[in-house]
């Protein structure tokens, strides 16, 4: 990936053609933890909503639905296929029992933390490869953007997601 001028007068554009490659690329590298983490593997949109559920406390179906941009019938499908496989839990809301909280099973946790994991020895790989300097500004970079990204998504600040994978 090339590096734009800071007289460039369109960076951001560089960057996000830039990202948009990276996204690629890990993309693929997701899937092939995701298919070794552990059985059963779990499609890449159920593991969308196994990352949500773990990152937002007292999530319900409606603000799953919310998060993934998805309509009620398919987040209610896709949390029936993570039920059955024993990875994610649904009980009734405290206060108004017609809502439907998820929660993670101690085997989902396991899957992610595995998959987490899996991730992890991948990219250390390839960032291994990466000069020292380039390792920390993409470091740095990479901390502004997961604290523009995880607001809209209501996750944990990325401080706390840090300390989450470095005690995995």
């Amino acid at each position: 990936m090339s590096q734009p001028s800071i007289g460039s007068p369109r960076p951001a554009v560089s960057a996000v053609a830039e990202m948009s490659e990276l996204i690629e690329l890990l993309e693929v590298v997701w899937e092939r933890g995701r298919d070794t983490a552990s059985a059963p593997p779990v499609s890449s949109a159920q593991a969308r909503v196994l990352f949500l559920v773990d990152g937002n406390d007292q999530l319900n179906l409606r603000e799953l639905g919310r998060l993934l941009e998805a309509a009620p019938p398919s987040v209610t499908r896709l949390c029936d296929r993570l039920q059955a496989v024993g990875f994610l839990e649904r009980h009734p809301g405290s206060e108004d029992r017609r809502e439907v909280l998820l929660q993670l099973t101690p085997a989902g946790r396991t899957y992610l933390e595995r998959l987490r994991a899996r991730r992890q020895e991948v990219l250390a790989e390839a960032m291994a490869a990466m000069p020292q300097a380039s390792r920390a500004a993409l470091a740095a970079g990479l901390a502004d953007f997961c604290a523009a990204v995880t607001k809209p998504l209501r996750l944990q600040s990325p401080d706390s997601l840090i300390a989450r994978t470095a005690l995995a």
